[in-house]
């Protein structure tokens, strides 16, 4: 009796976990092979499977100065995104944590860049940034710069390496900021006041309530959100496809957009599927540092 419910425990366990596991086997396992696959062959869309080349396009993308120059913009981009949004996600659930009146709108509110498709969204920021009808510039040139009787400004947003950079990091922050604000915003409402009321009995000040007490117990979830945050940011696609196709002069171009660029606009698959396995060692060794950063502060604070 007691075998044949083991037995039953079993099978529901393992009826529970299939679907999981064809899932995965079916949407990451087996496109991630056909990407190992293609990055050591010489395939071209359209000409058949082609022939094992080895490491050959490993060797040819670093003696190329299109994807050493994306791999600047990766670092770049990334970089300051994520910095940008954390010390804004943080102000900003700071923020919310406050008695507000509308409180629950303002939360609403503040998820909206969250929800709408990205692709939808960023198809209007690039309305805001169009060199003849950006709504950015008009705002300059008719609130700040005319009431001054300054001449205005002709700024072609996408048309400039170091704007176009700075035009990207800005929509990749305005998207990832609810992300960083709500996860947050749940870890100070998971502090107990008795935390804060012990450390005013201390003397400490606002800015000593949040060194002291509000960072240190929020470090372990400000963790998690920047490694999935570096994560997301560092494989962008999307808004920068449809803002710049990675130009002016692949100044914007990231290894998503290179590797799309490679793969299905110049129909090299084998250099298309070599760039974006160059993400995956970066990637993981992300994820290895701040794995790592994380369980030693949780072994300190235990």
């Amino acid at each position: 009796m007691l075998r044949s419910s083991r037995r039953a425990e079993a099978f529901t366990g393992i009826a529970l976990v299939l679907p999981a596991l064809c899932w995965i086997t079916l949407l990451v396992a087996y496109p991630f092979f056909m990407a190992l696959y293609y990055s050591v062959s010489n395939t071209v869309v359209g000409q058949g499977t082609g022939t094992f080349v080895g490491l050959a396009n490993f060797r040819a993308l670093l003696a190329d100065g299109t994807f050493l120059q994306t791999v600047q913009n990766s670092v770049v981009f990334t970089s300051i995104a994520v910095v940008v949004k954390t010390v804004l996600g943080v102000s900003l659930a700071l923020i919310l944590h406050r008695k507000l009146r509308l409180k629950r709108l303002i939360r609403g509110l503040v998820l909206l860049p969250f929800v709408i498709p990205t692709a939808l969204s960023t198809l209007g920021w690039l309305w805001m940034y169009d060199s003849l009808y950006s709504v950015i510039t008009w705002t300059v040139n008719h609130v700040l710069l005319g009431p001054a009787g300054l001449r205005p400004l002709e700024v072609n947003w996408l048309g400039s390496p170091v704007l176009a950079m700075a035009a990207v990091i800005v929509v990749n922050v305005w998207r990832g900021l609810p992300f960083f604000a709500v996860t947050v915003l749940a870890g100070l409402t998971g502090i107990p006041t008795e935390f804060y009321e012990a450390a005013e009995v201390d003397g400490a000040g606002r800015w000593g309530r949040f060194w002291y007490v509000t960072y240190p117990l929020l470090k372990p979830i400000l963790a998690v959100v920047i490694l999935f945050s570096t994560i997301f940011t560092f494989a962008d696609f999307n808004i920068v496809y449809v803002l710049t196709r990675g130009g002016p002069q692949e100044s914007t171009h990231l290894f998503a957009t290179l590797s799309h660029a490679l793969a299905f606009e110049s129909l090299q698959l084998g250099k298309g599927a070599a760039v974006s396995l160059f993400m995956f060692p970066a990637l993981v060794v992300i994820v290895a540092l701040q794995l790592h950063f994380l369980h030693r502060d949780e072994t300190r604070y235990a």
